[in-house]
């Protein structure tokens, strides 16, 4: 079985998304919980920005983490240079291979080529290992891209990064693009990396891993330009419960590096985000939660305790059945008697219904303290 292989570029690709900054003390502190993930590479920065993110660069990579580390850089000696004085295990030197990057930039396929060998060669002194970006590869001619690819392998690189730059892609074109790589290219490492414009960041990631691309790069909660990029706890939860292959990360700390990124990245996860939104263990319906008090996995996939969370107790709303209302009240030792469910129930329906939420716990206490006032079985009376 090949194992996945994750490179988390939370640092930079994460931190270019409009308005993310992170302190110094944040990157370390990010850098240290990705280490504990057991991310075995992350991209660090891009040397380029100038001192003050070199700096950052080389402190991180003074610290001795567990992790290798990888600096970003584009197609220039320059940018190869102020990379080599960040301190990284690797550089990663990324080219355009679409005709309408390379219009952009002004480039051509000579050009890419040409610079292609003259920086590999140039790189490779100062750095243990150099990777190469075919940058909106998803756009690019396949057969410029095939023939970039080989060519990256025959200079002597250690890797060769397809990214959807825009996140075109869906899943099986996704498949598809990977498998037609391989087919020229049967050894060089294939890393993947998406972005997330059209939802579709970590099927696409978990797609290209299927067709053998073994390097998946991530972010923590997707965070990244525009949408996104793949999440990191995403890919690895859908490589083990969907596809049945270890991810190798240690998942029970998802929870706390993804609360930790949405904190200080300003970007609060939303309630219903895969594997670590707020309310995804979370269950109301009747029908559902009759049967999670006997099994948690009849209408639950992760357990809470794989992403580093705990179970949560059932809410109590409109869609609630009466198995939910006795659980609670037993929990409270409090009488449960049939038709005080029955009559509790409606009254549980009719308060969400107007506060248009769940309610709590509280609320239903209060509900069965004033269970045969005159305004409780008027709201029952009305109900029918």
């Amino acid at each position: 079985m090949r194992t996945p292989y994750f490179i988390d570029t939370t640092l930079r690709d994460g931190e270019q998304s409009p308005g993310v900054v992170f302190s110094l003390n944040e990157k370390i502190r990010i850098a240290a919980l990705l280490n504990a993930t057991g991310v075995p590479e992350i991209e660090i920065g891009t040397p380029a920005m100038g001192e003050s993110e070199i700096n950052d660069m080389r402190t991180i990579c003074a610290m001795r983490f567990g992790f290798k580390t990888l600096s970003w850089c584009r197609a220039t000696k320059n940018d190869i240079r102020a990379a080599a004085k960040a301190g990284t295990n690797g550089v990663h030197i990324s080219f355009p291979v679409s005709s309408i990057l390379m219009n952009a930039m002004g480039k051509d396929r000579d050009w890419v080529f040409g610079q292609l060998q003259e920086l590999i060669e140039f790189a490779y002194p100062m750095f243990e290992y150099v990777t190469i970006g075919a940058q909106d590869a998803s756009r690019a001619d396949i057969g410029l891209l095939k023939d970039f690819v080989c060519a990256t392998s025959a200079f002597g690189a250690s890797r060769v990064r397809l990214a959807d730059t825009v996140g075109r892609l869906n899943p099986m074109s996704t498949f598809e693009l990977v498998s037609k790589i391989r087919e020229v290219e049967k050894e060089l490492p294939i890393e993947f990396h998406a972005h997330n414009d059209l939802g579709m960041a970590t099927a696409n990631t978990l797609a290209a891993y299927m067709a053998r691309a073994e390097c998946l790069s991530t972010t923590v909660n997707g965070l990244g330009e525009r949408a996104g990029n793949a999440p990191m706890e995403e890919v690895a939860m859908a490589l083990e419960l969907s596809h049945e292959t270890p991810s190798l990360l240690n998942t029970q700390k998802f929870n706390e590096i993804c609360s930790y990124v949405a904190s200080i990245s300003n970007r609060p996860t939303s309630q219903s985000k895969p594997i670590t939104g707020g309310l995804v263990l979370s269950h109301e319906s009747g029908i559902h939660t009759s049967c999670l008090m006997k099994d948690r996995s009849t209408y639950q996939l992760i357990p809470a305790n794989k992403v580093g969370r705990k179970e949560e107790d059932f809410l109590i709303g409109k869609h609630s059945g009466k198995s939910t209302i006795i659980h609670f009240l037993t929990e409270a030792n409090l009488p449960a008697g049939e038709e005080t469910c029955n009559i509790l129930l409606e009254l549980v329906k009719s308060k969400a219904e107007l506060l248009k939420r769940s309610i709590t716990k509280d609320e239903l206490f209060e509900l069965y303290t004033g269970l045969y006032s005159t305004k409780s079985l008027e709201i029952v009376n009305n109900k029918y």
